[in-house]
């Protein structure tokens, strides 16, 4: 609306023309999903799995938007890293009171017992369970905002439906991991999750594409199917920030191969694995900004 004895001042045609073939040009080509896979990467949660090396784990992954960790396990191969248990303590214990004050850390889910080969775990499963009960009765110097059974499991495991009787024994709320190395597919994972998996039980999804078995694209396709067939409140997922080295072994993502790989996830509860070893304070700098 225009003020009383104030003429609207006009703004030549040619003005106008110019203006508007240069916002056309600006946004010629812009595409709405890449321009999300550009964006500055934001998740909820990291992946810790303690050993020597990283046993006081320090990072700036709040500044991803980190403050959920996943602890991988709290005793693995009869060494305990939590004080109080009865198996050997690890020959230097995390500075857990310092851990809970990090701003990354204030969920904590916390794994059980586990074993460093998945053969040896997955033949073993009863006594990790057992040793898990008398683990989560132990008072934990974190606030544990849940529990992870650390067996990962694939379809290439036919004897994985002997832990649902057993996963039935173990505090809650609870998760496991899943991940697809036969890639039998989104379908006929959750077929044969949904046979045996307790309905209480949530699910971590791994990605794959750290060790390439598959593009983002395709992962998210498994974690809608996931996500629809077990409940939304179930599915999670954790995205690989590694990647295969030339000699063998892994070393960390770049920000150009994770930011549209975490990105594309940006509708579900996202978990980077694995933080100490992978996501160095640099990275994490980088990862915070928008890609130009």
């Amino acid at each position: 609306m225009q003020s009383a004895g104030h003429p609207a001042r006009r703004v030549p045609l040619t003005a106008l023309s110019l203006a508007a073939a240069l916002l056309l040009g600006a946004c010629a080509g812009c595409d709405p999903t890449q321009a999300r896979l550009a964006e500055p990467l934001q998740v909820d949660g990291v992946v810790w799995q303690p050993d020597n090396a990283t046993v006081m784990p320090r990072g700036n992954w709040e500044q991803l938007g980190a403050h959920e960790l996943l602890v991988q396990w709290s005793a693995v191969d009869g060494t305990s890293f939590v004080p109080g248990s009865a198996m050997p303590p690890a020959p230097t214990l995390p500075d857990w009171h310092r851990i809970a004050r990090e701003p990354w850390a204030r969920r904590v889910i916390m794994g059980l017992a586990g074993r460093l080969d998945e053969k040896v775990a997955r033949a073993d499963i009863e006594q990790l369970v057992a040793d898990s009960i008398e683990l989560a009765k132990l008072p934990m110097p974190v606030k544990v905002s849940g529990w992870y059974f650390p067996v990962e499991i694939d379809p290439n495991w036919s004897e994985a439906p002997r832990l649902g009787q057993l996963l039935a024994k173990l505090p809650r709320p609870l998760w496991i991991t899943v991940y697809d190395s036969a890639n039998v597919g989104p379908e006929a994972l959750a077929d044969g999750l949904m046979k045996w998996l307790p309905p209480d039980v949530g699910v971590y999804f791994q990605d794959g594409v750290g060790i390439y078995a598959r593009q983002p694209q395709v992962a998210l396709h498994y974690a809608e199917v996931l996500s629809k067939r077990l409940g939304s409140g179930r599915l999670r997922i954790i995205a690989e920030a590694f990647r295969p080295q030339v000699g063998g072994g892994f070393r960390s993502a770049t920000a150009a191969e994770i930011r549209p790989q975490v990105n594309l996830y940006r509708d579900y509860h996202v978990t980077l694995s694995e933080a100490p070893h992978y996501l160095p304070p640099a990275l994490v700098d980088e990862l915070s900004l928008a890609q130009h």
